[in-house]
């Protein structure tokens, strides 16, 4: 018997940019975003009876999605928040309101960014905490059911949160040789 060893596990700092490569594809590929979607759906609680097996057939091919969007935005976070020199920082050599001062440069800073290449819109145009009734076949991508949920639709609960969409995307335009690698560059006083 061989035991094969198990893979690390790639670091926070390793899925940064597959995560923002994810969201900018999901945006951008309607087959990419059908694939995210399916790997996101709960198994069934009980085993469908098992089907007869198939001939084998090739996989399609996979798009990789390139991070060059997501560093593009992790770049701009950095630029107009500090986001990254926020994260980065140890925040135990601070008392609570300095980091709250803080805080608030970086809250500013990010909404900045979002305001900008983004049209944000919530999911829901109820207000959180309101009474509503979820429909017989609502769109599961974009209502999740939360709590003691038994039973057949209609659902009838209360909106925790709107949930948030993107309607409208606006990255800024990079020359050719924009390395999108460099998130901020090294400053050097003269």
């Amino acid at each position: 018997m061989t035991s094969s060893k198990p893979e690390a596990l790639p670091s926070f700092f390793q899925r940064l940019p597959v995560a923002f490569g994810a969201f900018f594809g999901v945006l951008g590929n309607a087959a990419f975003a059908a694939r995210v979607i399916a790997l996101n759906q709960p198994a069934a609680a009980t085993p469908p009876a098992p089907a007869p097996k198939p001939a084998p057939v090739a996989p399609p091919p996979m798009k990789e999605a390139t991070p060059d969007a997501a560093m593009q935005l992790l770049g701009l976070l950095q630029r107009d928040a500090r986001l990254i020199d926020f994260t980065q920082e140890d925040l135990s050599l601070y008392s609570d309101a300095d980091i709250g001062g803080v805080a608030r440069v970086l809250h500013e800073g990010c909404s900045k960014v979002l305001r900008e290449p983004f049209t944000l819109a919530p999911v829901r145009p109820e207000a959180e905490g309101s009474r509503l009734t979820v429909p017989a076949g609502f769109d599961a991508r974009a209502v999740r059911l939360t709590g003691n949920v038994v039973g057949q639709a209609p659902f009838t609960g209360s909106l925790c949160h709107r949930g948030w969409r993107v309607t409208e995307t606006r990255l800024p335009k990079l020359a050719e040789s924009h390395d999108v690698r460099v998130l901020a560059q090294a400053e050097v006083e003269l």
